[in-house]
């Protein structure tokens, strides 16, 4: 089985920034960069704090490295 590797990215907004911003916000990440959101937390005073993450693709070589000369 193999574990899923993520990068994630966090940031906090002010409550001054709309609810339909912050959505476009987060919909422009996923939509263009590949971020999904993770976490977020609205507290009292309204400010949000926003995790994204998205998956590391690892690329694997396809052809193996071998020191001696092909024949």
């Amino acid at each position: 089985m193999v574990a899923m590797e993520y990068e994630f990215q966090r940031f906090s907004l002010p409550r001054s920034i709309p609810r339909s911003a912050v959505r476009r916000l987060l919909i422009d990440r996923a939509e263009y960069e590949g971020w999904e959101l993770s976490r977020l937390r609205v507290y009292p005073d309204g400010s949000r704090k926003v995790e994204l993450r998205r998956r590391i693709i690892r690329i694997r070589p396809t052809v193996p490295r071998d020191p001696r000369p092909m024949i």
